[in-house]
């Protein structure tokens, strides 16, 4: 067979690429992630006792508002990163926005209080249980997060992995949002920002490994 007629029959009935087969594929593992994830912290921890009192329930909004932002927003992100030379194409610096804003909220509520419950508001009781329970609980949608990224073709796997584990640490904070009794707002800016901050990082590290291709 000659080249040319090679290259005929292999653009022979080509079909248009499916960009959105990989988005699909996120917000599919997304949903299913949330589901384990939110199964996972009922049946190891249980849900918070106290959810229908208002209090609870304006606490665990602002939880969710604050998780459900970091994880659209790296979404959308991901679905670009997921795609070869997608990293050229983002300014991730949007992300900072819901941990400025629950930083900021948390400053003012610090201001607002004396000094001497500060140590209360930022510790807690359940500041250990939240640094342990969020990485834990953030295997599973990380790894249908990377299970879905690996079916695009991203060129930069350290941000791919990284922004897989920012939607993996925001997933696993929403769920264990349910079970968590501690209510202020420097509270969730350290100790929920900061362990989703730490499943970015272990992202970024396993991101190479996990999506070489």
């Amino acid at each position: 067979m000659k080249t040319d007629d090679l290259v005929a029959l292999l653009s022979t009935n080509l079909e248009p690429a499916d960009r959105n087969s990989v988005v699909r594929m996120l917000c599919v593992a997304i949903a299913a992630g949330s589901i384990v994830a939110i199964g996972i912290a009922f049946v190891g921890l249980g849900f918070r006792a106290d959810l229908t009192t208002t209090r609870a329930l304006i606490f665990l909004a602002v939880k969710l508002a604050f998780a459900i932002g970091v994880v659209g927003l790296s979404l959308a992100y991901l679905t670009r990163l997921a795609h070869p030379g997608g990293e050229r194409k983002i300014s991730p610096l949007l992300i900072a926005v819901p941990f400025l804003v629950v930083l900021v909220l948390a400053a003012i509520s610090l201001g607002s209080t004396p000094r001497a419950h500060w140590e209360r508001m930022i510790v807690g009781d359940e500041w250990l249980e939240c640094l342990l329970s969020i990485p834990v609980i953030a295997i599973v949608p990380f790894a249908v997060s990377i299970w879905a990224v690996r079916k695009g073709a991203p060129t930069n796997l350290s941000r791919a992995g990284a922004f897989a584990g920012l939607i993996a640490g925001g997933v696993s904070a929403m769920a264990y949002a349910l079970h968590c009794t501690d209510d202020s707002l420097p509270f969730i800016a350290v100790w929920y920002g900061g362990t989703i901050v730490l499943c970015t990082l272990a992202g970024a590290a396993l991101g190479p490994r996990l999506l070489r291709w």
